[in-house]
């Protein structure tokens, strides 16, 4: 058993080591060469697609990299698993879209729209998953591999 003194010691030097460890690792996940986004492929119809991604609050029912909500599909890798005609025809149809009995709104968008959501989609597609090739929600288990 540990006196007062070499319990304090052992508490102290622990969480010095570990402070050390957690700033090392810090530093080095912040370092350029590690650097996992593909930023350098942000255009100006990739922003405006993540715009018009978050004016029409696709994440309501959409995920993302896992994040958003599990009602409809996770849209990761979705230009990879469907393709741009697929994704072009459900943002530009006129009428509501409902696979699976999941009803998806009629945004009936423009060109330009549509394409800078595909662009975004797309950068997000090539983002560095470490190795974790697709990310899948429950609902998307289903969709053309």
């Amino acid at each position: 058993m540990l006196s007062k003194s070499q319990a304090r010691a052992f508490f102290l030097g622990g969480t010095v080591v570990t402070f050390l460890i957690f700033i090392g690792l810090t530093i080095y996940s912040f370092a350029p060469k590690n650097d996992q986004t593909n930023r350098d492929k942000l255009t100006a119809e990739v922003a405006k697609g993540k715009r018009i991604w978050e004016s029409n609050n696709c994440m309501g029912c959409h995920t993302i990299l896992g994040e958003g909500a599990y009602y409809a599909p996770e849209l990761t890798k979705v230009v990879e698993r469907r393709g741009e005609p697929f994704i072009r025809a459900v943002l530009q149809s006129p009428v509501p879209w409902a696979p699976n009995g999941r009803k998806m709104v009629a945004y009936a968008m423009n060109d330009e729209d549509t394409e800078a959501v595909i662009a975004y989609l797309k950068w997000i597609g090539e983002i560095d998953l470490n190795g974790f090739d697709r990310v899948v929600s429950p609902l998307s288990k289903g969709e053309k591999q």
